[in-house]
């Protein structure tokens, strides 16, 4: 294998890694997408995790349960907690109140579970609600992978007045039937009712149910 499909090899993990999220990716998994022995791609793995250290790159590779997943350098994380906590980042954007609505209804329930509903990637919501104290983890599934199950916490009861998950509006109404706009816009009304609409704006929310983005 030459240096130049060495990097190369590099450069599509970590593009896998990325796209894999916190559910990340054991190094078989790795290997079979890449076609290689599993033991090359451990081998570049490491390499790339020690890269990351020496380079003091804005990445980590961290191993959690026997899967990699990119991470973000410990380092740095006051200015991620600066960042979440600036005045421009204190209202939700329509992905992560999205985000919330599925979580808030259907919980415990994984990331790829939520990106199904939406129908798009929900990474960098379900990372700015669980900055926001808004969600965190609830153990893992019992599925391939183990992935990562979230909940809410009890700040998104206070921040949507609530004293119990049984107060959120009713969701029975909808007949079973999975509709997101309408749970969005349910939540939306509950904080809207508790008199924080100025956290939110009825602009944020969507014309259709097709007219998802994330944020």
């Amino acid at each position: 294998m030459t240096k130049k499909n060495w990097n190369e090899w590099k450069s599509i993990i970590e593009g896998l890694l990325f796209a894999s999220g916190d559910e990340g990716l054991d190094v078989r998994e790795i290997a079979d997408v890449l076609d290689l022995d599993w033991r090359v791609a451990e081998e570049l793995i490491e390499e790339m995790r020690t890269t990351y250290v020496k380079e003091n790159r804005g990445f980590r590779i961290a191993k959690i349960a026997g899967s990699y997943q990119l991470t973000t350098n410990p380092e740095h994380a006051p200015y991620f907690a600066k960042l979440a906590q600036a005045p421009t980042r204190g209202s939700l954007s329509q992905a992560a109140l999205e985000t919330l609505a599925i979580v808030a209804y259907r919980q415990p329930i994984t990331r790829i579970e939520i990106d199904e509903i939406r129908g798009v990637k929900s990474d960098r919501a379900l990372h700015t609600l669980v900055a926001k104290e808004l969600i965190q983890e609830a153990g893992r599934a019992e599925a391939v992978g183990r992935p990562i199950l979230y909940e809410t916490t009890k700040q998104f009861l206070q921040y949507f007045g609530l004293s119990h998950l049984k107060d959120l509006p009713d969701a029975e109404q909808m007949a079973g039937e999975i509709d997101l706009e309408a749970e969005t816009r349910m939540l939306f009304q509950k904080l809207e009712e508790k008199d924080k609409s100025k956290q939110l704006t009825i602009d944020d929310l969507p014309e259709s149910s097709n007219e998802h983005t994330d944020a």
